[in-house]
């Protein structure tokens, strides 16, 4: 869970036409962009601004705290905040972007513990 540059971003896209990214941070149960995201959101800018034919998904994961139906909701309206943050401080075009949220049926590790929980807290890019 670490820093990822537009350009492992692209290598990663085009690999395996996704990437995980852990450096977009929410306040506790909000869909609240914190300051500390902006690197990140920093750095999927420069990925679409160097590609201008890119479209991307952009997937809200939430862990197993809280009820199903509340994490679901949660994770659609962070990938949408993120969206709407690209679109209005970044200047990229809304119909090169939209925002899905999976909730927690997508973990990528066990949410026994929080190291798990925070790895299953994420927003993934999903090349179009």
């Amino acid at each position: 869970m670490e820093f990822v540059n537009a350009a492992d971003m692209a290598r990663a896209l085009k690999e395996s036409g996704k990437i995980a990214l852990y450096g977009i941070n929410f306040d506790t149960d909000k869909d609240t962009l914190r300051a500390d995201s902006k690197a990140m959101l920093d750095e999927i800018s420069h990925l679409l601004a160097s590609d201008p034919q890119a479209r991307l998904h952009v997937v809200g994961h939430t862990d197993n705290q809280g009820t199903p139906d509340h994490n679901l909701d949660l994770s659609r309206r962070r990938a949408a905040a993120v969206v709407r943050a690209l679109t209005s401080q970044y200047s990229i075009a809304s119909a090169r972007l939209d925002s899905f949220g999976c909730g927690l049926y997508a973990p990528v590790a066990s949410n026994a513990d929080e190291d798990g929980r925070a790895k299953n807290r994420r927003v993934e890019l999903v090349k179009w």
